[in-house]
């Protein structure tokens, strides 16, 4: 009999521990704003894809209950959120000034009164507010994955050097490895959907 209640009791501490880790995620979607797209004030290299894949994932997380932060920078024209991935009344919007979302922003309170331990990151874009994010998660000890086919970014010019979208991008990626797991969309919703 005590074997019996000792297994039943295992078993149920393995699944709670699985609702819990179930629980603990969210998805941080970071200024998908109108003056990122075609004729915006500040237009990006290809924002549609990124902002599509970004739309899977708010859609994934809808469906399975998942707490949704939306993150929009003050800035305008073109300041709304972009309707590919429009908010919801019920979800949560951080309004910031800076490129942390964390910074004078209810961010952490919010994700602490939820229990959140691990962040979904994407959005625009991925040199500032996304990096910025990721390492300040990371940094207030959240686990972090960004969903680097939802994100974009823009050329960038040094002096007489210009650094193609597409280079600043991947090597913003490739210096968050050191904060983040880094992962496709379609990889990521592969994992999400078990």
């Amino acid at each position: 009999m005590k074997k019996t209640f000792l297994l039943i009791a295992i078993v149920f501490a393995i699944f709670a521990k699985g609702q819990e880790n179930n629980s603990d995620t969210a998805l941080l979607i970071i200024d998908i704003q109108y003056f990122y797209y075609a004729d915006g004030k500040m237009e990006l290299v290809n924002p549609e894809p990124a902002g599509k894949n970004a739309a899977k994932l708010l859609n994934a997380f809808r469906e399975k209950g998942k707490t949704v932060i939306h993150v929009r920078h003050n800035f305008e024209p073109g300041g709304n959120i972009h309707r590919v991935v429009a908010p919801l009344e019920n979800e949560k919007i951080i309004s910031k000034n800076f490129a942390n979302s964390f910074r004078e922003t209810d961010l952490l309170e919010y994700l602490n009164s939820k229990q959140i331990k691990t962040l979904i990151i994407c959005g625009m874009q991925t040199h500032m507010c996304v990096e910025a994010a990721t390492r300040a998660a990371t940094d207030l000890g959240f686990s972090c994955i960004v969903v680097h086919d939802a994100c974009a970014t823009r050329d960038l010019k040094f002096e007489d050097k210009v650094v193609k979208a597409e280079d600043v991008h991947y090597s913003t990626l490739s210096s968050l490895t050191a904060y983040a797991k880094i992962m496709s969309t379609v990889d990521f919703l592969k994992g999400f959907a078990k």
